[in-house]
């Protein structure tokens, strides 16, 4: 992709600027009144969000990320689709779908009449696609940067079969000290514990980390809070078009095993993700959308 013509066609001046980001690869900065925010075109990613009140940036990224074709980059909010996790069908096919690891599209940005910048990024099926997953679709992500970060991904089917899609928002949130974190609203939820061999379990109070964390939450609220005592802020994290949501961490013997993450980095990260998971497959006809969205804003 050619910076200077990313910047022509799309550039608004003073707010958004395509520059040449890590890798090699096309990087989306934007700056408004509201908050700071940077996007990698590169597997429609957003990688950074700070609202300019905060002196801690909402996101984990990794400072051992991968940015190279066919790999993930470790931070930001990855976006797994069309399935969540392993191969549902056991082919091979990667961990978490294939659009987190390949070059979107550049639809649309613009700055709407509230001051919030809007990016508009986009895939279709094409031959490559078809032979890892055969179907035709038009995927949209709306990002919208403002005093929270709010993003929309719309699934079309363009073709003539009925398909099922899981999918997430894969958030890495920064955390001051994971051992002051909690996440409130799953009190009482049943959840898949991926550490126990997916066995069902009972959620009791707040979720609190202290090891390894793998859990598909069932039936969930569209509103959830990340309260990090340490940076004395709280994330609220609101969603629509998920019953599901997912809290990961991976802990310090997982932490080091990943090349992409510094030994300690599991002290700062925690992920809530926004999901169509388990048994919150979304069946969608041909010719039908649907949207999954997640806001987030700190307090």
């Amino acid at each position: 992709m050619n910076i200077a013509q990313l910047n022509q066609n799309f550039g608004i001046t003073n707010t958004v600027r395509f520059v040449e980001g890590q890798g090699g690869l096309p990087f989306i900065q934007i700056n408004t009144d509201k908050a700071q925010a940077l996007i990698s075109v590169y597997a429609g990613q957003v990688l950074s969000f700070k609202p300019v009140n905060q002196e801690a940036d909402l996101m984990f990224l990794s400072t051992k990320a991968y940015y190279q074709a066919g790999k993930a980059i470790k931070g930001g909010v990855p976006i797994c689709w069309p399935w969540f996790g392993a191969d549902p069908e056991g082919k091979g096919r990667p961990a978490h779908g294939f659009v987190r690891n390949r070059m979107w599209e550049v639809i649309e940005t613009g700055v709407n009449p509230l001051g919030e910048v809007k990016v508009t990024l986009g895939l279709n099926d094409t031959p490559e696609t078809q032979a890892i997953w055969p179907y035709a679709f038009q995927l949209r992500l709306i990002i919208t940067i403002s005093d929270t970060l709010n993003l929309e991904l719309t699934t079309h089917n363009t073709g003539g079969q009925v398909f099922t899609i899981t999918q997430a928002f894969h958030t890495y949130f920064g955390v001051k000290d994971i051992h002051h974190a909690t996440v409130t609203g799953l009190d009482g939820k049943s959840y898949l514990d991926k550490v126990d061999a997916g066995n069902q379990k009972l959620q009791s109070g707040d979720v609190k980390i202290s090891s390894e964390v793998d859990r598909i939450y069932l039936k969930v609220s569209n509103d959830l809070i990340i309260r990090d005592a340490a940076l004395k802020r709280e994330i609220i994290i609101r969603s629509q078009g998920s019953q599901t949501a997912v809290v990961w961490n991976p802990w310090e013997k997982i932490s080091k095993e990943m090349a992409d993450l510094l030994d300690d980095d599991y002290s700062r990260l925690l992920c809530v993700e926004t999901t169509n998971a388990a048994t919150d497959a979304i069946l969608i006809q041909p010719g039908n959308r649907f949207s999954l969205i997640a806001q987030y804003q700190v307090k």
